[in-house]
Parts: C-alpha cells; structure tokens; sequence
C-alpha cells in the first residue's frame, strides 16, 4: 500500500486574480500531486461554503489563508499516514471532521482541494490516467463540448443579461474535430463582430463580450459565424444557453428583469415566470437551440415545473443554480419532475466522492449530466478527466481563448490520442455515439 505522508495548501491565484486553495499531497513512495480550486461568480444560494477570510486589508476581503491553515492543520492531520487509495472513506472523515451540512467550518474549497489531490495522488500512484482511477476500465466517452463564444450577464461588463451563448459541434466524427469546428467558429465571430464595430475583448470564460442590442442579436449573429465557417446550424452545430436568470430575478415582483436590457428601454425587459417560459419556448422556435441552463429563479420551482413541461421533450433543460450538484436537490427535482440534466461543478458541494454520487443518481433516473468549469479557474484540468471518467457525454468548459479555459480541451485531446481508437465521441443530444480514430 502506499500511504500519505504529507499534505501542504498555499494560496494561488485564479483567472480572476483573486485567491483560491492548491493543495499538494505526498506519499511515501515520493509521488506528488497537485489540485487547485475553481471559484463562481454566479452562485447558488445552496452552494457549499467557499471560506473567505473577509480581510480588507489583504485582497479586498477575498483572501483563503484560513482555507489554508485548515486544510495544513487538522485536514492534515486526517490524512497523514492513512492510504491514498481510499478516497471515499477519506472524504467521508473530512465531512464528519467538518461537522457542518454546508461545509462552513474548515471551507469547502479546503476540503475539495485536499479531496482532489488525493485522488490525484492515487491515480499517479496506480500508474493509471486519472480518468480510468476514476472511472475504471469502462471510461471511454469524450464528451461533446458547450463552446462560450459570446458572454454576458456577471462574466461580461456589456448590453446582455444571459450569461452564456453558447455552441455545441454535435454533429464533429471525434473529439479533436468538435475542438476544431469551435476553433474556426470562435475565429470567424471575432471577424464579424470587428467588420460590424463591435469590441472582440472577451470575458471571464474567454467568451467574446460584444454590446449587441439584444440576445437575438447575439444569436444571429452566431448563426452568421457557423454557416461562414462551413458548418450547418441546427445538424452539425447548434446553439445552448444559460440565461442565470436567479442573477435578474426580482424576488419582490417575481418578474425577470433584464436589467441591462431595460436600462436601454427595450420592450419585454420585464417578464412574469409564464412570459419567461414563452419567450424561451420562442427562441427555441426560430433559433437551432437544443439546450437552456437555468432559465429560471433558483427558487422557482413553479416557474421551472412550467418550464419543464414546454420544453422537456423537445431540448435539454439543465439545472444549475437550483441543483447546486447536490443530492438532496437534484432528488427534489427528479421527483417533481423539473428539468431532465444536471451541471455538475465541483466546488459546489466540495468532495469528489459527493460529485461522483451526484452523477450517478442524474444517470440512474435518466438525467444528463453536464460536467462544468467556474468563471474563476486554474490551470487545473481535473474536470476534463472527470468527463470522461464517468462517461457523462457533455462538458462546458468556457470558450476557444484563455489558458484556464484551453488546458481543459488540451487534456481530452491528449486522453482521446491516448485511448487509440477504443474511446468514443457522443453526441448527447441525440444519444448517437462514433467510432474513433486517432488516425481520421
């Protein structure tokens, strides 16, 4: 067996510039392993706690050094000298240690940082990928990307309150044309939208932050970027969203108020929870639109059981906010009904162990799960594997610009190359799985 002979936390920096937690485990057979911790902008009231050390005088109260120390100190002192292959019941003694539902005591960013490195550690140990440590010899599905090309809402200081537009290449033969066709569709935007005189400066998920007038705008846009790159919307790619419309939801009226779009007096700024199902239902109408994250309030669960009654069985409808990859939600959910996927972000509810049991109740009651990066990342890779390893078919890891967002493709490029022609490519949207090859 090999055993944990020490675990070390620093502060890093994300992609924002803002703190976060890396942690380092280190066996006794001198194997070393990283993990890094991802941070949301836009965040679910029933997120697991990111404990910050609300300082003023050091990173403007955003610091992690209690993080830190907690994950030096009595983290530590539960894994010190246990075996780095029991992953589960490690994290289970870091919960119970923990003591809290939300994981405020010692941060949930210390504990899923020292959760993912010691599984880190384990695969490194195994001389195993760590997508098959993790997922076992079945692992083999590349996941199709949700490319961010154009963002909005909390990741973009610009006109559009939706957060994400977003394209899928489901109809690419493998993984590394999917990257591909995204690559030369980002590129031809960022064509477009300098002939028409918009800004090509990108946001926080490496997504282009234009001020177009509308969010039809913006999909036209996107339209116009596909077919002039040589693709078909709607058969080869199509188009996703994330409205976060918890981030424009006013609880007092319970309307949905576009801000930024009311700001520049434009008509149905303002819309009841009915009046934003039927404007949903309208873009999928006349837009090849095939999935909607969070298009409604995570707290209207009325609102997204009319939702899921629309649109259900015509697209996905994925719950974020509302699910906050947490059982006891997702469970609520599968029983009412509301939606028919899952983002799976793992800080969110702060083990490995905890995201896997997510995924696989999402799988067993015929839910898609979708595995998703933050707005603030790291050079960290570990959710590429995850993909894969749990063979969920779809990720979203933010767009074809920035390091934190390409180290992510870059790695299921080198796990496609590595598989040698037994892996696959899905398309999740009409559950069609190819053949790859290394050598197409």
């Amino acid at each position: 067996m090999t055993y944990i002979r020490s675990v070390k936390a620093i502060e890093i920096l994300d992609s924002r510039g803002q703190p976060t937690v890396e942690v380092m485990i280190t066996t006794d057979q001198n194997i070393m392993a990283k993990a890094a911790v991802p941070s949301g902008a836009s965040t679910g009231t029933h997120e697991a706690v990111e404990l910050r050390d609300n300082d003023p005088k050091r990173y403007h109260g955003k610091g992690v050094q209690q993080a830190v120390a907690h994950v030096n100190g009595p983290l530590a002192q539960i894994l010190i000298g246990e075996h780095v292959f029991d992953q589960r019941r490690l994290d289970m003694l870091m919960i119970e240690s923990d003591g809290t539902e939300n994981k405020s005591r010692w941060g949930a960013n210390a504990i899923l940082g020292t959760s993912l490195a010691l599984a880190r550690a384990g695969a490194l140990s195994a001389k195993e990928p760590l997508y098959r440590y993790i997922g076992g010899c079945n692992a083999h599905i590349l996941p199709c990307p949700m490319m961010n090309i154009i963002n909005g809402g909390a990741h973009a200081d610009n006109s559009l309150d939706f957060q994400e537009f977003m394209i899928r290449p489901v109809g690419a033969p493998t993984f590394q044309e999917a990257i591909r066709w995204g690559s030369e569709i980002f590129q031809t935007l960022k064509q477009l939208l300098k002939q028409d005189g918009f800004s090509t400066s990108v946001g926080d998920e490496g997504g282009f932050a234009p001020n177009l007038p509308s969010n039809e705008a913006a999909l036209d846009i996107m339209l116009q970027a596909i077919e002039k790159a040589g693709y078909r919307p709607g058969s080869q790619v199509t188009l996703a969203l994330d409205c976060a419309a918890t981030e424009f939801y006013d609880k007092i009226s319970g309307c949905y108020v576009e801000k930024k779009k009311k700001k520049q007096k434009q008509e149905f700024a303002e819309r009841t929870a009915e009046e934003q199902v039927a404007y949903l239902k309208k873009l999928c109408d006349y837009y090849p639109i095939d999935s909607i994250e969070d298009g409604l309030d995570e707290g209207d669960w009325r609102g997204w059981k009319l939702l899921s009654q629309a649109l259900n069985d015509k697209i996905q409808i994925v719950g974020d906010d509302i699910f906050v990859t947490n059982p006891r939600y997702l469970n609520r959910g599968i029983a009412e009904g509301i939606g028919n996927a899952i983002l799976i972000k793992v800080n969110q509810i702060g083990t490995l162990t905890e995201t896997l049991e997510t995924i696989r109740i999402a799988q067993t009651h015929g839910y898609a799960a979708i595995i998703s990066h933050r707005s603030g990342e790291t050079e960290d890779s570990f959710i590429a594997d995850i993909s894969v390893a749990l063979n969920t078919g779809q990720i979203k890891t933010g767009s074809l610009s920035r390091t934190d967002r390409i180290v992510k493709y870059n790695r299921l490029l080198n796990i496609e190359e590595g598989m040698a022609g037994y892996g696959c490519y899905k398309d999740s949207n009409k559950s069609r799985v190819t053949a790859l090859s290394p050598h197409k």
